[in-house]
């Protein structure tokens, strides 16, 4: 049975996904406001609520739960009735083809850490990022570790699993989507290019970046300037900072 656990992430289910809940978890003894206010919406979402002592919250997941665990439901992956963010390809173009302004979409080539994919769904979230891409395979999905990080912002942000980055990159191309790749050798920085109109923001993995036929498939490549001794950022924060500086451009 899958758990998802931590304060953050179990309110962002219960106000978003309350069906997909089966049973809320939570320690004995806790009486503290946040833990009151996740009491107070799961009897709202009409949830089963169990007290347990720690110890016995404990076996259940290993990472750090702050006293409350959501047992979910078995459900297969991009079921809408288990979530409505959960996009196929054919939502993200259809989202593309008929928002009336620009659209920010944000696409993760092999993050494969989930600490990094939360953090990246959290900024998402912040910039107002219409859609989060990754591949299906060689990439962290939506596990209780992603989903804490990411504080809620993975029970929100659209997110679409793709069977192959190129070939989804080359579709919202020919919709008219810009695509910029985040390359450590690119001449130009993030800062140096106009980012109002629709595009795609692509990132790859720490340590080896893009891999080569995504990059093939970018309009642009950029670079944030480096001014220390460290050749690069994490993925999580170079995300961060390329997405606000689209919002900064788009809010002047």
């Amino acid at each position: 049975m899958p758990y998802i656990y931590g304060i953050h992430a179990v309110d962002g289910l219960l106000r978003q996904n309350p069906k997909a809940v089966q049973r809320l978890n939570v320690q004995q003894g806790r009486e503290d406001k946040r833990i009151n206010a996740l009491l107070e919406l799961a009897r709202n979402q009409g949830v089963q609520v169990v007290r347990e002592p720690r110890k016995e919250l404990d076996k259940l997941v290993t990472g750090r739960h702050q006293g409350v665990i959501a047992q979910t439901l078995e459900t297969p992956a991009g079921d809408a009735t288990y979530s409505s963010n959960i996009w196929q390809e054919s939502d993200l173009l259809r989202v593309v083809e008929q928002k009336p302004g620009p659209v920010l979409i944000l696409v993760l080539d092999g993050v494969t850490d989930p600490h990094n994919l939360g953090a990246c769904l959290r900024s998402a979230d912040a910039a107002g990022v219409d859609a989060v891409v990754v591949p299906k395979d060689k990439s962290a999905d939506l596990s209780p570790t992603a989903r804490k990080v990411a504080c809620g912002a993975a029970e929100v942000v659209p997110f679409v699993r793709v069977t192959n980055i190129a070939r989804t990159l080359s579709a919202l191309k020919e919709r008219n989507v810009w695509i910029y790749g985040a390359a450590g050798e690119a001449e130009k920085t993030i800062y140096n290019n106009d980012l109002s109109g629709s595009l795609a923001l692509v990132l790859g993995a720490e340590g080896s970046g893009l891999r080569r036929l995504t990059r093939e498939h970018c309009d642009f490549l950029v670079k944030l300037p480096m001014a220390g001794s460290v050749s690069s950022l994490n993925v999580s924060v170079a995300a961060g900072i390329c997405l606000f500086e689209v919002v900064r451009q788009r809010a002047g």
